[in-house]
């Protein structure tokens, strides 16, 4: 396979090779092309415009559908009614009228059963929706291999997932948390910063920069502890020592992969592994703002899997996530006073934004 070097090299050369005149045409097409990009920024900005406009319009269904998340609201019997109705639309124009009636034909077995369980539910009080994100997110094919199980406890606790559009282009996306063991934070955050000048009809992802997660201590869900026992050479004793190693974490969204400093330069295979994860870290935010937000419901209810392609990419999570180098042990090592300490959580980079604490 041509790397893309060698395309582009031999591209360069076959137009050097045609007749000036052949060249000269070329750059008269160059030049409507140009007209045509100016077009498409044109069209990508009006289209923002419009994305903007109609995120307003979605909002006061957003705040009720988080009231009713959280039991701040009762759905009336009109809008249970209706959502009946839309629910059984959607059913029978998806499935046709097969499993409609493999779904009556069933309903006599199982009522008795159906009729039990609904009645062990009724008995149970219980406040809006439990754990409705957590399971819209695990639900989903590609966030879902990111959430663990030690995720899980911390998700409980999410119960809005909001976004908004930034002055510059680009959108953030916030996570709301009830007060839970693991972070200070209330809302942490994420924001996506596409270039500032669209092309080819789209604006082009340029970076993301998540916010500091201020975990409470021994709670940083984004690493484990290992404890080692070295011997010294020397005196023959032994010490333990403790270190962290990156554990998977659906919280690593919020620490996401950086282009390196002009100075550190990165050979083909390095640049390549950056480039998969900088594009399944932007992918997971655009799932987030066109799906996830937009259409939770149908991730709760699992609705949205049957649109869903699963053919995609089953590396998708090695890609999210970086890679775990095993630190080798080292007999020979000195003793350090700083070794003996108390391991800290690691930190987010050093311009990571805080994130809201109300």
């Amino acid at each position: 396979m041509e790397t893309q070097g060698t395309l582009l090299g031999r591209a360069a050369e076959h137009v050097q090779s045609l007749p000036t005149s052949v060249q000269r045409r070329l750059h008269g097409l160059k030049y409507f092309q140009s007209k045509h990009t100016e077009l498409e920024g044109k069209f990508q900005e009006e289209v923002l415009a419009l994305e903007k406009k109609y995120l307003a319009l979605y909002q006061p269904l957003y705040s009720k559908r988080s009231e009713v998340i959280t039991g701040k609201y009762e759905p009336t019997e009109e809008e249970v009614a209706l959502g009946e109705k839309v629910g059984a639309e959607q059913d029978e124009q998806q499935h046709g009228d097969d499993k409609k009636n493999s779904e009556v034909e069933g309903s006599a077995a199982s009522s008795s059963n159906n009729k039990k369980d609904n009645e062990v539910d009724d008995d149970v009080v219980v406040t809006g929706i439990p754990e409705f994100w957590l399971t819209a997110l695990k639900n989903h094919p590609q966030i879902g291999e990111t959430v663990s199980d030690q995720d899980e406890a911390a998700l409980k606790h999410l119960v809005d997932i909001r976004m908004q559009y930034m002055e510059k282009p680009g959108f953030q996306i916030e996570f709301e948390f009830t007060e839970n063991d693991f972070f200070e934070n209330k809302v942490l955050t994420k924001a996506y910063y596409y270039q500032e000048h669209a092309y080819g009809g789209d604006f082009v992802y340029d970076h993301a920069q998540g916010c500091e997660i201020q975990w409470k201590e021994g709670k940083n869900l984004t690493v484990t502890v290992e404890a080692k026992k070295q011997r010294h050479k020397g005196t023959n004793k032994t010490r333990v020592v403790k270190r962290t190693v990156p554990a998977d974490s659906f919280f690593h969204f919020f620490s996401p992969p950086v282009f390196p400093d002009e100075s550190e330069e990165l050979d083909e295979e390095e640049a390549e592994g950056l480039d998969a994860k900088l594009e399944a870290d932007y992918e997971i935010g655009e799932e987030f703002k066109d799906k996830v937000i937009p259409h939770a419901i149908d991730y709760f209810t699992g609705k949205a899997l049957e649109y869903e392609d699963f053919d995609g990419d089953d590396d998708f999570d090695d890609d999210f996530y970086d890679d775990v180098s095993e630190e080798e042990d080292d007999d020979d090592e000195e003793e350090d006073d700083d070794d003996d300490d108390d391991t800290q959580p690691a930190k987010g980079g050093e311009n990571a934004p805080e994130c809201k604490q109300s």
